[in-house]
């Protein structure tokens, strides 16, 4: 981790000159660099919560950005997640996105939104739906996956959310039996299960990933009919399988978009390759629309909550004839 180090010195594009009087085309984009993550930081999903994250302490983020700028372009992030729906219908209301993932995705696209105020040709979020990557680990249907993401891809569309775009398997291998397209994805960019282990004993970050992942997939799994320590054994399996196929999916998508800045929906620490992003308030760090469900409460604050404790607080409310979110009475 990065040490703290002492505030740096506003300075804005405007004031920054060769000493020939001409702009500085390299500093002025580090500068404005600078001021967009400012923009990321207040949203930062940290593994490092206690840590007095500055612009400094992101020094690639800083570099990615800088390109962008200095080249005149659209700045481009990618985000792997929005998968599906949980499969446990108490934290759930249905396989299909709801006001979730609106809220979210209009969030994201307002944040891309505020990029283009400071850098006129804006920027874009690539939302990389990764269900398909692991759905038979997670046990969710491919056909589950497809409405999901159809219907993520027609909710930006309805919403006007013009910043956004997406991108899954079918773009990259298109219409390959999807147990075809898994197999190809991980055989050419998943590390070893071997390499997993020697990392979950030896970094930190990458055993909090597992143990996460490992409790969401205790929590999703319905009709086991073994014990509780049968069905734990058998998700630290496939958890390790989860993490081989979210690095080989990360590894694509950098092969794709190697100019890209990454975000993540998982906590990262300051300096890491990737840039926590949270989408919606909620208790646990590691709480995503697809866990869970929202719950409009009366102060006009939304919070993720598991759908059956939002239910004890709030009513249903439905739109477009679908369960949507809960408001509090």
């Amino acid at each position: 981790m990065p040490p703290v180090g002492t505030a740096p010195a506003v300075i804005t594009p405007d004031a920054l000159t060769t000493a020939t009087g001409a702009p500085d085309t390299g500093t002025t984009a580090a500068a404005l660099a600078a001021r967009v993550l400012g923009l990321l930081l207040p949203h930062r999903r940290a593994a490092d919560p206690e840590f007095d994250a500055r612009p400094e302490h992101f020094p690639l983020q800083l570099a990615q950005l800088a390109d962008f700028i200095a080249a005149g372009e659209p700045i481009v992030l990618t985000l792997p997640g929005f998968p599906c729906k949980s499969p446990n219908p108490a934290k759930v209301l249905g396989h299909l996105p709801d006001e979730g993932e609106r809220l979210s995705l209009t969030f994201l696209d307002g944040l891309c939104a505020e990029i283009g105020r400071l850098h006129a040709p804006g920027a874009r979020i690539l939302i990389c739906s990764d269900g398909h990557i692991f759905g038979d680990l997670i046990n969710v249907p491919d056909d589950h996956i497809d409405a999901y993401s159809d219907a993520l891809t027609a909710m930006i569309a309805r919403e006007g959310l013009a910043h956004l775009d997406t991108f899954d398997l079918r773009a990259v291998l298109g219409d390959l039996p999807y147990d075809e397209k898994r197999a190809r994805v991980h055989a050419r960019y998943a590390p070893s299960v071997e390499e997993l282990r020697e990392q979950v004993l030896t970094e930190e970050e990458t055993l909090r990933l597992y143990r996460g992942i490992t409790r969401f997939l205790t929590e999703d799994t319905v009709g086991f009919t073994g014990t509780r320590s049968a069905l734990q054994r058998e998700c630290r399996r496939r958890a390790y399988g989860v993490i081989q196929r979210s690095r080989a999916w990360g590894e694509l998508i950098a092969e794709h978009h190697p100019r890209a800045v990454r975000l993540s929906i998982h906590p990262q620490p300051a300096g890491a390759s990737k840039f926590g992003i949270r989408l919606l308030a909620a208790a646990d760090s590691w709480t995503t629309p697809w866990h869970s469900s929202v719950l409009h409460r009366a102060d006009g604050q939304r919070e993720l909550l598991r759908s059956d404790e939002a239910a004890r607080l709030g009513r249903l409310v439905l739109r477009d004839g679908r369960p949507s979110h809960y408001e509090c009475r």
